[in-house]
């Protein structure tokens, strides 16, 4: 259905390369970036409280291109029950006739050529059996330089928080077989022969009603798939929330002017351009952001009125997981889980 080695293709071509430096400043940057995460594995132990090895997940500084290579790979595993159902339904064939591998790994090529402009860094869970980190050098610059603020303070800002991600997926071991099995829920409630059906229409019918946003999620998630949607939408923005408050938190024991990056940091989001905002919209970033703050109050409030150790609670279980709703309502999650 997807012809991957096309899709990372089309997605390095539209990636571009990023900031202009010299082989030295790129060795410089490499090296500072593997030791701001490793120094960052002990700085969120000690704060969160969540014991994870060192060592046991790779960390990677890629450019544009190696991050599409890398999720690439890891939408192939994602996509793998789907398109296991896909073919136990005995109709990819007629499907990959309507669209053709090559147009489908245009597309995901060119959702990853567009990304591989904005992400900073991420935690790949679908690697191996520990997952890997990626940071991407050249995003990173490019932000640090628009922004004018410290390089070696940034740098160790994004660290924190995306080595947050691989603590949250090391020292919680379920954590990773729990999205796979959300994953894995999507999957079993789509029904191949309308996978595409009406699929223009919808999109064309979201984007000018604006319902829901109009992200492609929301376009073509069922009642069935909302409902699984909403759980990974608790889980995923307890993840990001956690990272954001450990990266806030954590840095002013380290960072001098972790206040200025992040004043500037949100005031750079915000400022985004119109076709940015639209892509966005469509891709469901502008929800993840919200994620983010989401994520961070809920945080934020139940350490603030229980503690960290009472909070740690969350990871003892996917039943412990806060749902949607209990994202703005910490104290149901409270009397659900700690009372």
């Amino acid at each position: 259905m997807v012809d991957w080695a096309f899709a990372v293709s089309v997605g390095s071509m539209l990636a571009g390369d990023g900031p202009t430096v010299t082989r030295a400043e790129a060795d410089a940057v490499v090296a500072e970036l593997r030791a701001g995460a490793t120094r960052s594995t002990g700085l969120v132990r000690d704060f969160t409280g969540l014991d994870a090895a060192n060592g046991t997940a790779p960390i990677l500084v890629v450019d544009r291109p190696g991050w599409v290579r890398a999720n690439a790979e890891g939408f192939q595993v994602a996509t793998g029950p789907m398109m296991r159902k896909l073919a136990d339904k005995r109709e990819p064939h007629r499907i990959a006739q309507r669209v053709g591998s090559k147009v489908t790994g245009a597309e995901v090529g060119g959702l990853l050529g567009f990304l591989a402009s904005k992400v900073l860094g991420q935690f790949d869970p679908f690697h191996g059996s520990a997952g890997r980190l990626l940071l991407v050098a050249p995003n990173i610059v490019h932000v640090e330089r628009e922004l004018g603020v410290d390089p070696a303070d940034f740098r160790l800002w994004v660290c924190l928080h995306e080595e947050t991600h691989r603590v949250q997926f090391t020292a919680v071991p379920w954590m990773r077989d729990h999205l796979f099995s959300e994953i894995e829920a999507i999957s079993d409630t789509i029904e191949p022969s309308s996978l595409l059906e009406g699929g223009l229409e919808r999109i064309t019918d979201a984007i000018k009603a604006g319902r829901n946003g109009g992200s492609i999620v929301d376009m073509f998630s069922t009642p069935a798939q909302r409902e699984i949607l909403d759980r990974v939408t608790g889980m995923m923005s307890l993840l990001e929330g956690h990272a954001d408050v450990v990266m806030d938190d954590v840095g002013p024991q380290v960072i001098g002017s972790v206040k200025e990056i992040r004043a500037k940091f949100t005031k750079r989001r915000e400022g985004i351009g119109a076709l940015d905002r639209i892509l966005r919209r469509l891709l469901g970033l502008e929800a993840k952001m919200a994620q983010y703050r989401d994520g961070a109050r809920f945080v934020r409030a139940v350490v603030d009125k229980v503690g960290m150790d009472e909070f740690n609670a969350v990871w003892a279980e996917p039943a412990h997981l806060p749902s949607k709703a209990e994202l703005s309502d910490h104290d149901a999650w409270i009397r659900r889980v700690l009372n």
